[in-house]
């Protein structure tokens, strides 16, 4: 549990308390403290999935803690970026804030939904694109004042805020066809015991034939496996018994 990629991982989490920081603390020093632990904790989020696979140190407690550090890593940054207004040139930029915020909220309660019934929803290659330009754009940004970080940070953002509307759309939709599949089971009529019979008694009779003439050689075999040992018990005591008659001839004839 406590090895290198699960330490990275846990790192993530542990860097979110320095960031917030930077709420209560005005001045250069903290926004570039931010920024930088910041931009360690995202390459992080690399280096942990990919020392996993090449070590073989894959485990439960990786594969449950990575999204959750990357949601509470990203999260802590926006709310930043909401609480300081300074950090952004538009009001406008705001709009993708709220975005990922909101996506983030809908795809954890389609989760949380479709981990009842087991259907799983996987990460698409989409949404890491979406990650990777969530956490560049979000580093530029708390860097802003340090040359033109914070303009591309915000470009940059608004192009992040365009993937995760795309990203969510996608899993809302997966999930809408997960349900209405579900929906449409349920109204189906149940088959007439006919065609039941139909469907079902061919590979049933099939498996049940292969069973018996299975059963068959093996009775067969235990059946002669009892017999040769029957006989060699037979045939052992007859041995014994004649011996001994010879051996009282053979001692009267002495005496």
């Amino acid at each position: 549990m406590y090895n290198l990629p699960n330490l990275l991982t846990l790192s993530r989490i542990v860097v979110i308390p320095v960031i917030f920081l930077s709420l209560y603390f005005q001045g250069a020093f903290w926004a570039f403290l931010a920024a930088v632990l910041f931009i360690i904790a995202s390459i992080t989020d690399y280096f942990d999935g990919y020392l996993a696979r090449a070590r073989g140190e894959t485990s439960a407690l990786g594969r449950l803690m990575d999204p959750i550090a990357d949601k509470l890593l990203v999260t802590s940054a926006l709310v930043v970026l909401l609480a300081k207004p300074d950090m952004v040139y538009t009001r406008l930029s705001f709009i993708p804030v709220i975005v990922i915020l909101c996506r983030e909220l809908l795809v954890s309660g389609l989760r949380e939904f479709l981990r009842e019934v087991n259907v799983g929803l996987p990460v698409t290659r989409l949404a890491k694109w979406k990650t990777g330009f969530q956490m560049t754009a979000l580093s530029m940004m708390l860097l802003k004042g340090f040359w033109y970080w914070g303009e591309i940070g915000e470009f940059l953002l608004w192009i992040a805020g365009v993937l995760t509307f795309m990203t969510g759309y996608q899993y809302f939709q997966k999930s809408l066809d997960y349900i209405s599949e579900t929906e449409k089971c349920a109204k189906v009529p149940p088959m007439p015991k006919i065609i039941q019979d139909l469907t079902v008694s061919e590979p049933v009779k099939k498996v049940r034939a292969v069973a018996d003439t299975a059963k068959e050689k093996v009775e067969e075999k235990v059946k002669k496996a009892v017999v040769s040992v029957q006989k060699s018990k037979n045939k052992q005591p007859k041995k014994t018994v004649q011996s001994k008659k010879s051996v009282k001839g053979k001692q009267r004839r002495k005496n």
